[in-house]
């Protein structure tokens, strides 16, 4: 099979030769910069640099391998799998827990995995391959988003931080959540906040009421409570 984006390019592009060397890693750079900074952008600890480093190292070993099984007849890509192996370790590494028990860092530990593949793809001369992908990349980072949350918005659950001017003020607002038709799942007391002189919880909430389900979105119920005296802040936990 030859790549079509190869085939165009000429013979020279499907070879190892300082040419195509050259623009794979300079394919890799471009593609890697534009997610960089896509997730830069948004504040996340991978930014632009990661990104880029971690493509170009993918096809470096890519190319190291391809260039090993030419010359010397190794048959193992030895060197692809122990970048895999690296970037699952960083992209763990990746993760933490945020003040509000959340996992943070999840979308940005895949986009590095997928970015260390998409090192491997245009390093073994998978142009439209790399491409494809590429693309398909920007619209889970740009597009799906904005379904996502769309989605979540009219969801029959969801997960809320709570902040309470005082702990008595509990029981409140556990009345006033039945009375909207509202259920709660489950209630956790946040420790991070000890000695903030509030009182902070994390609380699954069902939406149990149809027509809350109908015509009320998650954005518009924590309005509603957010109006209330004894809560100091409210907000939605997204992942």
């Amino acid at each position: 099979m030859i790549d079509p984006i190869a085939d165009f390019l000429g013979v020279w592009s499907q070879t190892l030769n300082g040419c195509s060397v050259l623009l794979r890693i300079g394919i890799s750079l471009i593609l890697s910069a534009v997610i960089g900074c896509e997730r830069a952008s948004k504040r996340h600890s991978a930014g632009l640099r990661t990104f880029m480093t971690i493509s170009l190292a993918s096809t470096a070993a890519m190319l190291l391998d391809l260039f090993l099984m030419q010359n010397f007849g190794s048959t193992l890509f030895l060197l692809c799998a122990a970048s895999i192996l690296g970037v699952a370790v960083i992209s763990v590494h990746s993760l933490f827990f945020s003040a509000r028990n959340q996992i943070k860092g999840l979308t940005t530990a895949a986009a590095l995995w997928t970015c260390s593949i998409l090192g491997l793809c245009v390093g073994a001369g998978f142009y439209t391959v790399t491409l494809a992908a590429f693309f398909a990349l920007l619209c889970d980072l740009f597009v799906f988003p904005v379904l996502e949350h769309f989605l979540k918005n009219r969801s029959n659950h969801f997960e809320v931080h709570l902040e309470l001017r005082s702990s008595s003020s509990l029981q409140q607002f556990v009345s006033t959540i039945r009375r909207l038709g509202l259920k709660i799942d489950a209630i956790e007391a946040n420790s991070a906040y000890a000695g903030s002189g509030l009182s902070v919880y994390s609380v699954a909430i069902s939406i149990s009421n149809r027509e809350l389900k109908q015509y009320k979105t998650h954005t518009q119920i924590i309005e509603a409570l957010q109006s209330l005296d004894y809560i100091y802040h409210i907000e939605e936990m997204l992942p």
